[in-house]
């Protein structure tokens, strides 16, 4: 039988929530050896996550949004471990947690703790992992320009708010795009690349994506005449009118080059450059999923 004992990562906004601390203490009633350990700045969690693996913990908790997800997937698989992760979603979007099926009640998060972990992919870019998606263009502008307060009293839909406003400084932007057996270059809104489906608080840019299965998904919208209803089509999350409008591709890697600079939001983290080169990282970490999650090959 596994070891039952589990080290929390707790963002430090979420310190004093109630029902993080019941779903903890059900846990240790059901026999696991829980740890609870805080996040204040930056640089934290990946230093806690380096003293857990030194102390030997056989599995990591991440609590907190997509970001804090990120850093925690992040520092663990660089450190090449055998360790596993378990996800308790606590941000505005949880991106990740809706589209792999991890509920968002923290105790029915936690008793994820009993399904055995399942190796994963994750995406690498520039020397850096990410858990979810890459973002670029208009979408990952919305991201960056959503306020915590807004966030905080709309949820999901600010970012869908933040979006109307800005609708006036949308233009689009030239890129190159090159993988194994896949080529295209032109004008473009918006740009996913992901492990996961979804961003930008349920905007699905891909569908089909698979966390198990060693390609990322790629997803080009390019600039259309009709430019306000793609942009509807991008905002309202509608995936088949997405479809409609948008290149797809799933590829173990692609380079995107963007004369002007592209800019990316790697699961909340901001990341600018002129020339990218995305790969998956095939089987990168140990996750504890569902059964039956969406991302996983075996719920096709």
């Amino acid at each position: 039988m596994a070891e039952r004992k589990a080290l929390l990562i707790l963002h430090g906004k979420q310190a004093l929530n109630e029902e993080v601390r019941a779903a903890v203490l059900a846990r240790r009633e059901a026999g696991w050896e829980l740890a609870v350990r805080l996040t204040w700045e930056t640089g934290d969690a990946a230093r806690l996550v380096d003293e857990a693996l030194a102390a030997g913990y056989p599995t990591l908790i991440a609590g907190g949004g997509d970001g804090t997800l990120r850093d925690i997937a992040e520092a663990m698989a660089l450190g090449a471990t055998q360790a596993s992760l378990a996800l308790l979603p606590l941000g505005t979007a949880n991106d990740f947690a809706r589209a792999a099926g991890v509920p968002l009640s923290p105790a029915e998060a936690l008793a994820l703790l009993d399904e055995p972990p399942r190796p994963i992919d994750l995406g690498e870019v520039g020397g850096q992992l990410f858990l979810n998606m890459a973002t670029g263009g208009f979408g990952s502008k919305i991201t960056a320009n959503t306020s915590e307060e807004l966030k905080k009293l709309l949820g999901g839909a600010a970012y869908f708010l933040t979006g109307l406003t800005r609708f006036p400084e949308v233009h689009s932007a030239f890129g190159r795009f090159r993988g194994p057996g896949f080529a295209w270059e032109g004008e473009f809104l918006a740009l996913g690349i992901g492990n996961g489906r979804q961003a930008g608080g349920g905007h699905v840019l891909c569908p089909q994506a698979r966390v198990d299965d060693g390609l990322l998904d790629i997803c080009i919208v390019p600039a259309s005449p009709d430019l306000v209803g793609t942009l509807g089509t991008l905002l309202s999350g509608g995936i088949l009118g997405l479809e409609s409008v948008s290149l797809n591709a799933r590829l173990p890697w692609v380079e995107v080059e963007a004369a002007e600079g592209l800019d990316i939001n790697l699961d909340g983290e901001p990341l600018e450059s002129k020339h990218l080169r995305f790969a998956a990282r095939p089987a990168a970490l140990r996750v504890h999923l569902p059964a039956g999650s969406p991302l996983l090959r075996a719920a096709d």
